[in-house]
């Protein structure tokens, strides 16, 4: 077997091992989530997926180069791939995220609701919770289940430590945790303003794609203008010339 069919076999088992298929969260008005199955122990032994792929591609380059500086690089090269590759967002902590992101607005929005209608604090939050259902859903039902065991506002809202953009609502709900009626208007105006800055981030986004995609196109006629345009006449001069 020649240098190159094992380093591409190492490399394509270091890439198999690192696919992961994350449980996709699909949007809905409430979600039931089903406790997951319990996995069987792996030995104390057992490398993780990341780290049994980052001496795969060690492998991959000590093959590649050869001889002793093959060697002495796998391990450096081991080393950087296990790190880098664990500073890889795993797809379902990355949805996660996102559908974090994207309840929050709504769910501080229910949440004013309920507390201008006179309900409790800790009563809102778990109402919203359970009518907002997903990943978010979660961390508000801890919070309410906090504050009605008695626990302290910093040590309630804190289980939305994480989430992106949420802190100024726990800052607003920690401030105006003895006032219900300020922490709605705080939440109608903090809703507001994530929606704006969600609507911009999208706008800049869009943007960047279009620039993005006149990259690939440019290399593509790049090519062709210079052997159909400039070739030729490079050629009829240098003809003429000599």
């Amino acid at each position: 077997m020649s240098r190159q069919v094992l380093a591409a076999v190492c490399l394509g088992g270091a890439a198999s091992l690192l696919v992961v298929a994350g449980p996709v969260v699909r949007p809905g008005r409430r979600l039931r989530r089903l406790a997951p199955a319990p996995r069987p122990a792996r030995p104390a032994w057992w490398p993780d997926r990341v780290r049994l792929g980052a001496a795969l591609a060690g492998v991959a380059v000590a093959v590649v180069v050869g001889g002793v500086t093959g060697v002495f690089l796998a391990l450096p090269a081991g080393v950087a791939a296990d790190r880098l590759l664990r500073r890889i967002e795993p797809r379902a902590a990355r949805e996660r995220r996102l559908r974090e992101m994207a309840d929050l607005p709504l769910a501080a929005d229910l949440l004013a609701a309920a507390l201008r209608a006179g309900a409790p604090v800790d009563r809102s939050v778990l109402a919203v919770a359970e009518a907002l259902g997903g990943p978010l859903a979660d961390r508000l039902g801890r919070a309410g289940r906090t504050l009605r065991l008695g626990g302290s506002p910093g040590e309630a809202w804190a289980h939305l430590d994480g989430v992106g953009g949420a802190e100024p609502v726990v800052a607003a709900a920690v401030r105006s945790s003895n006032s219900g009626a300020a922490l709605a208007r705080a939440l109608t105006r903090l809703a507001d303003e994530l929606r704006a800055e969600r609507s911009t981030s999208a706008e800049a986004a869009a943007r960047r794609a279009g620039v993005l995609i006149v990259l690939p196109l440019g290399l593509c006629f790049l090519p062709a203008f210079i052997l159909a345009g400039l070739v030729p006449v490079i050629v009829a001069v240098l003809g003429d010339v000599l």
